[in-house]
């Protein structure tokens, strides 16, 4: 089993993360391609002692890039939205 640490790989600050947070107290994380939701939602609950409503997770294929007449492909990644119960927040997006 994956520690918490390894779980969750960076918080994803994106336009549509900040709507997500304003509108329906929800979060995006990239996290381990491996991990699944109930893993996701121990570690975040762990991490930053919060209680996970829902946890949502998408398989993100990399896009191809080409250098010259090679083609190639960045790395497929996972993300995850997280939702929140009511009256909980994430300090960490606070102030961004």
């Amino acid at each position: 089993m994956m520690e918490a640490r390894e779980v969750i790989v960076q918080p994803l600050l994106t336009e549509k993360g900040t709507l997500l947070k304003d509108t329906q107290n929800q979060y995006i994380f990239s996290v381990h391609p491996e991990a699944n939701k109930i893993q996701v939602k121990q570690a975040i609950e762990l991490i930053f002692d919060v209680k996970v409503r829902k946890v949502a997770t998408m398989n993100r294929l990399g896009k191809m890039r080409r250098l010259r007449q090679r083609a190639g492909r960045r790395p497929s990644w996972k993300r995850a939205v997280v939702s929140l119960e009511a009256g909980h927040e994430l300090e960490l997006f606070e102030g961004v």
